[in-house]
Order: structure tokens, then C-alpha cells, then sequence
């Protein structure tokens, strides 16, 4: 599966994705909703969903409760990143209700986010071979320019939603209108947007100058709070890890994700995820989290997996000589220790993590932040160069141009193995 099926299996399925909250809607509350943050008749946490089923569900052919429980995980987390991404778009703004079902912490949500699970099974079993065959019909040359077309679409309109909660809602916009005839056009659309959204989204307001305040830095599960939350702990995980092998397999090696540092990128992207998908359950009791960090966890530990083999051609880890191993990427001794973590930092660790990175001056912690982004990416990209290099070096030993000569120089096999001593290559 390429890049370009995944593109149009994201639009498709974040138009079916669509369709089955219009239908949930219509008949839990009897009423219709064009849901989601986009105006256009698409939802792209389903569409991400389907596309990280696409990619894990085939491992698991014939064992349907996983299957379940993977998609159920799958879409709760989708939606759970992207209600954080509409709060974190539009900070000026309450939104009132969040939309994650399973993640809400009621016996209520649990039902409908099996039931939406559930569907979206059922579209996988009995719709997805139909859209697979229906793909093979059509040319690439004009899945690409469809592609691409709604792309532009979705751009655009990503950007008259942004630009009308940037700006204000529909009576900015008619404070605007009564002072000056100029603008009339883009008012009405905006405030067209703003009413989609209070349908949308039940309780949807702009706060007022009083409640935006003075925000101190990071303040709430924001993006400057997330990247020190990742950096934090992918250096913590890196030295549990390090010691861990050392201490319990008598091997001392290097557990970093990236070329240059101790930073294991699976941790602190982990603690992002949990932070994004639990933080609203740290009032709920113990074993609800556990329940939920078991699940989430070890799907996300198991699409770590597929993700590094699908694109870098390389295996880190493999479990199938493990007991209950799940196509070998994960186990259920392993969901277990991501159910205690997920107690252990949602209840006691981010809170505390949380206080203390917002007690950083407002200036030097966003100059702070922005140098370790672009710290970070730099070492991201430098690291995913040579690892491609690597596989590649398997069947093209020379290098194609300037850049994979050194690569080649710089991170050649010798390197890459002492760097990462249980890397497999795949030649994929």
C-alpha cells in the first residue's frame, strides 16, 4: 500500500466516517449534524482511523475481538487528537462538549464508541474489499488528480474555518458590518461557517476578552506544554530502556530513536498520545484508566511497529517468541505495563510535570520551545535519511548523489548497527 492509497483511503473513509455520525446523530438525537471541523461532508479522524486499520488489521485477519478492539482504540484516539487539535486551532473559542465517546469517562460513551467501532468493522469486513476493487479499476493518473483536487479542497476550505474562529464569530462579524459596507461577502460566509459550527459542535461560543485573559505559559494541554512533554520523556525512556536491558539481559546498548541524543521517540510520542487521549480521565477511578491505557498503549506500541517497517524498511522489536505476542509487534504483558503507566502518569507524574513546565518565564519558554522543535526535526529528518540509506544500501551499494555519499561516510552499516543493535532490515 502506497501513499497515494492511503490519501484516497483517507477521503474515503473520512466521507463513510461522516455518513455514520449523520446517521448516529439523526438517531440518537434526532436531529442532523454536518459534524467535524471541516464544512465539506468529510471527518478526518475517521479517515485516519481507517487508514491505521488498513495498515494493522490484516495482522490480525480471522481474530475479530482484536480487530475490535483495535479499531475502537483506534477511533476513540482519533478523535480524542483531533478535538485537541480544533481547541488548539481555535483558543479563543469554547467548544463546549467534547466529541471523544469512549474517552469521556461515561458508561454512556463506552456503549455509543463500541457501537461506532462496530460499524466501522463492519465497513472494513464488507465494505473496504468492494472500495478495493472499485481502486483497481480506476487509472493512477486519475486517483492522483482526484486526489490532489480534493486536497485543494480541503485546504481551502481548512482555511475559511480557521480564518472564522481566528477572527471571530458571526457577531464579530456584524459589529464589523455595521461600521463599514466593505466586507459584506466574506461576513456572511464567516458567519455561515460560525452557525455550521455552533450546529456542529452544541454549546460552541466565543469567550469573552475577560475569560482569554493573560495566558501563562503552556497553560493547558497546548502545544508548547507537549513538546516538552515529549521531550521530557522520551529522555527518561531512553534511560528506563538503557538500564533495563542492561540490568535485566546483561546488554548494554543504545535504545535512542534518533542518531544524535538519548531520546527514544516511541516514549514521548507515547506520553503525548496518553496526555491527548486520558487527560480528561484523571478524576475517573484507577482501573478505567488502566483499561483504557491497556488498549490505547498497545496499539500504539503495535503501529510504531508497522510504521518503522512500512517506511524505513527496518524492525526494532519483535516479540514473537513471547507468550501472547501479537504478530509479534506487541503483547498483552506489554498493554499491561502501558495500563499501570497510563495510572502512573495521568494520576501522579503529568500533573506534576504539567505545574512545572508552566511555571517557566512566558518568553524564554516559547524561544526555548521553538529551539528544540527545530533541534529536533533537524535530528528527525537526519535520522530517517540514514535509516532509509541503510535499507536501501542493501541492493544499491553506491550512492546516488552528493547527499548519500555522505550519509554513506557519516552513518555507514557499522555505525547504524552499533547505533541500533537490534535493527532488522527488511529490504522493503
Amino acid at each position: 500500500m502506497d501513499w497515494l492509497e492511503l490519501g484516497l483511503y483517507l477521503m474515503i473513509y473520512s466521507f463513510f466516517g461522516w455518513c455514520i455520525e449523520v446517521v448516529y446523530y439523526a438517531v440518537a438525537k434526532r436531529t442532523f449534524r454536518n459534524r467535524g471541523f471541516l464544512t465539506l461532508p468529510f471527518l478526518l479522524s475517521y479517515g485516519a482511523a481507517f487508514d491505521l486499520m488498513l495498515l494493522a488489521l490484516p495482522a490480525l485477519t480471522g481474530r475479530y475481538v482484536m480487530q475490535f478492539l483495535f479499531t475502537m482504540a483506534a477511533v476513540s484516539v482519533a478523535e480524542s487528537v483531533a478535538d485537541h487539535l480544533n481547541r488548539q486551532l481555535g483558543p479563543n473559542v469554547d467548544w463546549g462538549e467534547a466529541r471523544s465517546r469512549l474517552l469521556g469517562g461515561s458508561l454512556r460513551g463506552l456503549i455509543s464508541s463500541a457501537l461506532i467501532a462496530g460499524a466501522c468493522c463492519a465497513v472494513y469486513l464488507m465494505v473496504h474489499p468492494l472500495v478495493l476493487g472499485l481502486m483497481a479499476l480506476v487509472p493512477t493518473a486519475v486517483k492522483r488528480a482526484v486526489l490532489w483536487a480534493l486536497l485543494a479542497l480541503m485546504a481551502a476550505d481548512f482555511i475559511g474555518v480557521l480564518y472564522t474562529l481566528r477572527t471571530g464569530g458571526a457577531q464579530a462579524y456584524e459589529r464589523r458590518e455595521a461600521r463599514s459596507s466593505g466586507g459584506r461577502i466574506a461576513g456572511k460566509m464567516t458567519a455561515a461557517v460560525w452557525r455550521r459550527l455552533q450546529r456542529a459542535y452544541p454549546g460552541i461560543r466565543e469567550m469573552s476578552p475577560e475569560e482569554r485573559g493573560a495566558c501563562a505559559f503552556a497553560k493547558g494541554v497546548c502545544l508548547d506544554k507537549l513538546v516538552w512533554v515529549f521531550l521530557t520523556t522520551a529522555l527518561l525512556g531512553d534511560v528506563i530502556e538503557t538500564f533495563w536491558c542492561g540490568l535485566v539481559n546483561g546488554q548494554w546498548m543504545s535504545r535512542s530513536s534518533v542518531l544524535y541524543g538519548p531520546f527514544s521517540f516511541v516514549w514521548g510520542l507515547g506520553a503525548v498520545v496518553l496526555t491527548i487521549s486520558l487527560q480528561r480521565l484523571a478524576g475517573r477511578d484507577s482501573f478505567f484508566v488502566f483499561s483504557a491505557g491497556f488498549f490505547i498503549g498497545g496499539a500504539y506500541e503495535y503501529l510504531c511497529s508497522v510504521f518503522t517497517e512500512l517506511v524505513f524498511g527496518t524492525v526494532f522489536w519483535d516479540y514473537s517468541h513471547m507468550p501472547l505476542n501479537i504478530g509479534g509487534r506487541t503483547n498483552v504483558l506489554f498493554c499491561f505495563f502501558w495500563g499501570v503507566l497510563a495510572v502512573f502518569w495521568i494520576k501522579i507524574i503529568y500533573p506534576g510535570m504539567s505545574r512545572l513546565i508552566e511555571g517557566f518565564p512566558a518568553l524564554a519558554g516559547k524561544a526555548a520551545t521553538w529551539a528544540v522543535v527545530f533541534i529536533m526535526v533537524c535530528n528527525g529528518l537526519l535520522t530517517a535519511a540514514a535509516m532509509l540509506r541503510y535499507d536501501a544500501r542493501a541492493v544499491r551499494p553506491e550512492p546516488a548523489n552528493a547527499f548519500e555519499e555522505f550519509i554513506d561516510r557519516q552513518y555507514g552499516d557499522g555505525f547504524m548497527e552499533h547505533r541500533w543493535p537490534n535493527m532488522i532490515a527488511t529490504g522493503g
